[in-house]
């Protein structure tokens, strides 16, 4: 609990220095907690230790810590996290994490809409998503390209059980995090063009949100304008299986 901690204090100094030299406020920048590399008790550890938001990639992962802090937070133990979907998402997967997962953060095809809104609607809820573009082009990545984003938001409108709140992409992994600067300002620049569209058109549908950045590079995201980063192993570290 104690290395959690110094960990924890670490990351929140090098956000506080990130921000200063961004001439942000800290408190513009949210932190999701990446637990798919610890364990159960060590995700529970973290939640105690005050990280909110946490973050999964695989329902079949997240089950069993999913399940033992929902009964944790029934009981009075802890406040209960709020659970970000940040993985790739199979369509015929959806049911399993709507109403789960308060976000989710690969929103990027039209059937992945569907099925979202799909089960949304059987809930009555409406999830907040960010769309997920591939700035880098790399075929690794999944993601819109940047040229099919304008034309995609437009098509969600049709979806009501869905919120589009912001862009989310991964960068390359770049010994120099520096390296990743284009990428996190392409993205940028995608949302205020998005944004820009959305005000010539008299519209109301603006996003504000830039999920990017992650253990490597988070510094240079929140100085090209992140407002939630995506951190595991810098913050919550890994363990052996």
């Amino acid at each position: 609990m104690s290395h959690l901690s110094e960990r924890i204090k670490e990351v929140e100094l090098r956000i506080e220095q990130a921000c200063r030299r961004a001439g942000r406020s800290k408190e513009e920048i949210k932190v999701i907690a990446v637990t798919k590399y610890v364990s159960t008790e060590t995700t529970l550890a973290a939640v105690k230790l005050g990280l909110a938001h946490l973050g999964e990639n695989r329902w079949q992962n997240a089950r069993g810590k999913w399940e033992a802090l929902d009964r944790e937070a029934e009981q009075g133990i802890i406040y209960r996290p709020t659970w970000h979907y940040i993985g790739s998402l199979q369509t015929n997967k959806a049911k399993d994490v709507v109403g789960k997962f308060t976000y989710i953060h690969s929103l990027d095809r039209l059937s992945l809409a569907q099925a979202i809104d799909k089960q949304a609607a059987q809930l009555g809820i409406i999830v907040p998503c960010f769309i997920q573009v591939n700035v880098s082009g790399e075929d690794s990545k999944h993601g819109l390209e940047p040229d099919q984003l304008f034309t995609f938001v437009e098509e969600l409108a049709q979806f009501s059980s869905i919120k589009p709140i912001g862009l989310m992409t991964m960068a390359p992994y770049e010994a120099e995090a520096e390296e990743t600067r284009p990428v996190f300002r392409a993205l940028r620049e995608l949302r205020d063009a998005l944004n820009e569209r959305a005000q010539a058109a008299n519209s109301i549908n603006t996003v504000t949100e830039l999920s990017m950045g992650m253990s490597n590079d988070f510094e240079v995201a929140i100085e090209e304008g992140a407002t939630w980063i995506r951190l595991g192993t810098v913050l919550i570290g890994k363990e052996e299986e």
